[in-house]
C-alpha cells in the first residue's frame, strides 16, 4: 500500500472509486452534494500532480441494468463546477456511457493529464454487487493506479472497492485523502481514545446498535442512549413507557446489555425525562414527563430538560466523542430540542480540547441542520461503514488496500 500523499501521479491514469451516491430530486438537482465536494481534494492532488483522473461510483438501486433515473450523466455538471469552483484554468470533466467496454476504453486512453472522466454507474451491471473478478479486472485496466476514497462503501465486498485493489501492485494502490482521514479518525477513536470516552448513541431500534454498543463497552467509559431505542432499555427496566416505540423481543438483550455496563464499570446515561406527545405528528399536544412515567396513548419523542442537563454535562467533561444518532425526532421542529442541545455539548466539548466523530445519516444530517459541522472534529461520510468499524468488523474496501 502506497501513501497518498507521497506519490507522484505525474503521466498516471488514476482509477479512482468514489462514493457519488447523492440524493436529487425530480429534476435531477442534486440536494446534498456533501460526498461528491468530500472527494475534491483528492482529484485535484492527482490533477496538479500531471495525472488524469477517471472516477467510479455506483448509484442508486438499479435492479434491472441501465436507467435514466439512475445515469451518473446527471452529475457531470455539478462536479464540473465543483472542480472549476477556485476558477484558473477549466479542467475538462467527460463522461463515459459505460463503465467497461469499448467506450469506456477509447476515452480512458483518450484522456490528456489534467482531465478527469467519469464513467456510467457501476451497478448497472449486477457483477458489481457480486464481487465478480473478470468485472474487477475489466475495471482495472482503465487505469495506472488505484485509489479508493469511497468509505462509504468500505465495508461492501463489491467488484470496484475489495476485488480490484488486487490487479495492482503495492505501491499502485492506495486510499485518497477522504478514505486516509476517514480511516484514521476511526481508529484513532476506536484503538486511541483519550478518557473519559463518551458514546451517543441515538436512533430508534436497539436491534441496529446491539453490536455497536457491545464493541463500545470494552472500550468507552459512558454510553449516552436517546432516541426511540432508550424506551426498550426503559420497558425492560420496569418503567411506563405508554405508546413509546419499543422492541418488545429486544427486552432481555437491554437488560444484559444493563449488566455488562455495570461488570465492566460503565455508566449507561438514559434519559430522566422526556418531551411526549399524543400521536406522531407536528402538531400533537406535548408536555414533560418521567421517561418511565409515560401514560398509556402517548409517546416520548424527544429527550427533557433533565436529560439535556445530565447528557451535556457527561459530554463537556469528555476527552473523546462519538455520537452515532439523533435524541428524538429532530426532523420535527417540536422535538429537536434534545438533538440540538447534545449536538452543542458536543461543539462546546471539542472547543475545549475533546475529539468528536460524528457518524450515521441523521446525526450528520443533525450536525448541518444546526451549522455545527465545523464545530465538530470529524464528519464521517460513511454511515453504514462506521457502524460496522465500531462493530469490530473488518471492512472489506480497507482490508484489500491495506493487506
Amino acid at each position: 500500500m502506497s501513501k497518498f500523499s507521497d506519490h507522484n501521479f505525474s503521466g498516471q491514469k488514476a482509477l479512482v472509486r468514489v462514493d457519488f451516491n447523492v440524493p436529487l430530486d425530480d429534476k435531477f438537482n442534486i440536494t446534498d452534494d456533501t460526498r461528491m465536494s468530500a472527494t475534491i481534494p483528492t482529484i485535484k492532488k492527482i490533477l496538479s500532480d500531471g495525472g488524469s483522473v477517471i472516477l467510479m461510483s455506483h448509484f442508486g438501486r438499479p435492479k434491472d441494468g441501465p436507467a435514466d433515473k439512475y445515469s451518473l450523466k446527471h452529475l457531470v455538471k455539478h462536479l464540473h463546477e465543483l472542480i472549476n469552483a477556485d476558477g484558473g484554468n477549466t479542467i475538462k470533466v467527460f463522461f463515459a456511457d459505460d463503465c467497461i467496454g469499448e467506450q469506456a476504453s477509447l476515452t480512458a486512453n483518450m484522456l490528456k493529464p489534467g482531465e478527469v472522466l467519469l464513467l456510467e454507474n457501476l451497478r448497472f451491471y449486477k457483477e458489481e454487487e457480486m464481487g465478480d473478478k473478470a468485472f474487477a479486472e475489466k475495471l482495472s485496466k482503465l487505469g495506472d493506479v488505484y485509489v479508493n476514497d469511497a468509505f462509504g462503501t468500505a465495508h461492501r465486498a463489491h467488484a470496484s472497492t475489495a476485488v480490484i485493489a488486487q490487479f495492482f501492485a503495492n505501491d499502485k494502490k492506495m486510499f485518497g485523502l477522504l478514505m486516509e482521514s476517514e480511516v484514521l479518525s476511526a481508529e484513532k477513536v476506536l484503538h486511541q481514545a483519550e478518557k473519559p470516552f463518551t458514546a451517543i448513541i441515538g436512533g430508534a431500534k436497539v436491534s441496529d446498535k446491539i453490536m455497536i454498543i457491545e464493541n463500545l463497552l470494552q472500550r468507552a467509559t459512558d454510553i449516552i442512549i436517546g432516541g426511540g431505542m432508550a424506551y426498550t432499555f426503559l420497558k425492560a427496566r420496569g418503567g411506563n413507557i405508554g405508546n413509546s416505540l419499543c422492541e418488545d423481543d429486544r427486552l432481555q438483550t437491554a437488560l444484559d446489555i444493563l449488566e455488562k455496563a455495570k461488570e465492566k464499570n460503565v455508566s449507561i446515561h438514559l434519559p430522566e425525562d422526556s418531551v411526549i406527545a399524543d400521536k406522531f405528528a407536528a402538531d400533537a399536544n406535548t408536555e414533560i414527563c418521567p421517561s418511565d412515567g409515560i401514560r398509556a396513548g402517548w409517546m416520548g419523542l424527544d429527550i427533557g430538560p433533565k436529560a439535556i442537563g445530565i447528557f451535556s454535562e457527561v459530554i463537556r467533561n469528555s476527552k473523546t466523542i462519538l455520537w452515532n444518532g439523533p435524541m428524538g425526532v429532530f426532523e420535527m421542529e417540536k422535538f429537536q430540542n434534545g438533538t440540538k442541545s447534545v449536538a452543542l455539548a458536543v461543539a462546546d466539548a471539542t472547543a475545549n480540547g475533546a475529539f468528536s466523530l460524528v457518524g450515521g445519516g441523521d446525526s450528520v444530517a443533525a450536525v448541518n441542520q444546526f451549522k455545527l459541522a465545523d464545530k465538530v472534529s470529524y464528519v464521517s461520510t460513511g454511515g453504514g461503514a462506521m457502524l460496522e468499524y465500531f462493530e469490530g468488523k473488518v471492512l472489506p474496501g480497507i482490508a484489500a488496500i491495506k493487506g
